[in-house]
């Protein structure tokens, strides 16, 4: 897969991204899942997120980007974590 095409099920977009979600949420009746720093960011702005989903790896990183871009600032409410495997552990949020 590159920047020009996308498998099944999804949908690259080029452009006004948030009325994009908006559109894709009034349509949806399933999941839409986005990933990406930027992209996270943008949409946690216009208040679109309706739930997060982090993945905890046991793995300590030098370096990398931010999932949270600085200067955003999110209050969060805890909705459950699940034990994976690998010592993997999903934490799960909503805007509070």
């Amino acid at each position: 897969m590159s920047r020009r095409e996308v498998g099944p099920n999804a949908r690259l977009v080029n452009g006004d991204v948030e009325n994009v979600v908006r559109s894709l949420k009034s349509e949806a009746d399933g999941h839409i899942t986005v990933a990406g720093a930027n992209l996270a960011a943008q949409l946690a702005r216009t208040g679109l997120i309706d739930e997060y989903r982090l993945y905890m790896h046991q793995v300590v990183l030098g370096g990398g980007k931010p999932y949270f871009q600085s200067g955003l600032s999110l209050t969060l409410k805890p909705l459950g974590k699940e034990s994976l495997t690998q010592g993997v552990t999903l934490l799960r949020y909503a805007p509070a």
